[in-house]
């Protein structure tokens, strides 16, 4: 009796809280609740160089001797005074500001990477960050730089990936390589996405492939008729609806789903033949999926490696920047966010009270 008086009294001040909480965040929103034309959210830059010498730096401190520091610290400011003396007099010799070039194919100034990230849903919806991103950096996308796209994606809605794909194919125009890593799964709309990028890397056994299209719904039909309930679908044009989920479905319907289906299928086929002609398209368009080594034998990816190996690898030949589009939310995406991790911490202590007593 003692546990659900205590679990009747910590019910009663959790509600107290939330609905504190719940006045508090109304009068904030009431306060913001304009949300002004260009403010939907921000683009983010964060130089990789900086964030990996910094880890490299926290490590060495500890593991490197105290003389040998001395010396590559003292070397380190050498190098590092004769660059800007350098790059001062370039500067001036060319006219133009400290540290910028006027000309933006000027090759002298060095290639830059680019690291954009993917993790797919089914109806793609990174889609719109992604477009921010590259709207972001293409005006300043210039020959020789790279971008690097770490994607994740099992696949999912035909025109929610097509338009992904055609995204990417912004980067592929304005000259620069685009290299595409894949470290679990790029299949289906996933691998749509990927072969539109001038190589692919993946780990060994990442998911890679199943180019193929499918489609699936239930029919409450016999159901519906069984239980004496009519069901009516108007429609104008033959093959407006095909098959539906409580209408008698017929053969004609379903040929006609199935021929959409095949051409779906065929378009997705060329789309990755034009984009990756050193793919045998029949027999890799088949649904199947590949590991990333047989991957490489079908020619669906051109390497192995990780997408942090390879990042690390290019931080020491060039200047790396992450670009991250961060969306603003509503007051109610927030408050619901916070009201949804509320909930779980409140389930989360109700249980370990409970469990604690259950323990001998």
């Amino acid at each position: 009796m003692d546990f659900f008086a205590e679990v009747g009294l910590f019910l009663a001040e959790a509600v107290i809280i939330v609905t504190a909480i719940i006045v508090v965040l109304i009068a904030i929103a009431a306060v913001s609740q304009r949300r002004k034309d260009g403010e939907e959210g921000y683009i983010e830059v964060r130089r990789l160089n900086d964030r990996y010498t910094a880890f490299h730096d926290a490590v060495r401190s500890f593991t490197e001797h105290a003389e040998t520091r001395k010396v590559r610290e003292k070397a380190e400011k050498k190098t590092a005074k004769a660059d800007q003396k350098l790059a001062k007099k370039k500067a001036k010799e060319e006219g133009g500001d400290f540290g910028r070039s006027d000309s933006k194919d000027d090759e002298k100034s060095g290639s830059r990477l680019f690291v954009l990230r993917f993790q797919g849903d089914i109806s793609a919806s990174e889609t719109e960050s992604l477009r921010e991103e590259i709207s972001a950096i293409a005006p300043e996308l210039r020959k020789g730089d790279e971008v690097l796209l770490c994607l994740e994606s099992p696949g999912g809605m035909v025109h929610s990936y097509g338009l992904a794909a055609s995204q990417l194919q912004r980067i592929r125009s304005t000259g620069a390589t685009l290299t595409v890593a894949v470290d679990k799964v790029a299949a289906s709309g996933g691998y749509m996405m990927a072969c539109v990028g001038d190589r692919i890397i993946s780990a060994p056994f990442a998911v890679i492939g199943s180019i193929g299209v499918l489609a699936q719904l239930p029919n409450f039909h016999r159901l519906l008729k069984k239980n004496d309930v009519d069901f009516e679908l108007l429609t104008a044009g033959k093959y407006k609806r095909t098959l539906t989920m409580f209408g008698e479905n017929t053969d004609d319907g379903r040929a006609k789903f199935v021929e959409d289906l095949e051409d779906t299928y065929d378009l997705f086929k060329d789309f990755v033949a034009i984009n990756r002609p050193v793919v045998d398209i029949d027999s890799v368009a088949t649904g199947e999926i590949w590991y990333g080594q047989r991957a490489v034998d079908q020619n669906l990816v051109d390497e192995l490696s990780t997408s942090d190996a390879y990042l690390q690898t290019r931080l020491a030949e060039t200047e790396a920047f992450e670009i991250r589009f961060v969306a603003k939310k509503s007051w109610q995406e927030k408050f619901g966010m916070a009201a949804g991790a509320g909930i779980e911490r409140t389930f989360l202590r109700l249980w370990q009270q409970g469990a604690s007593r259950l323990l001998p």
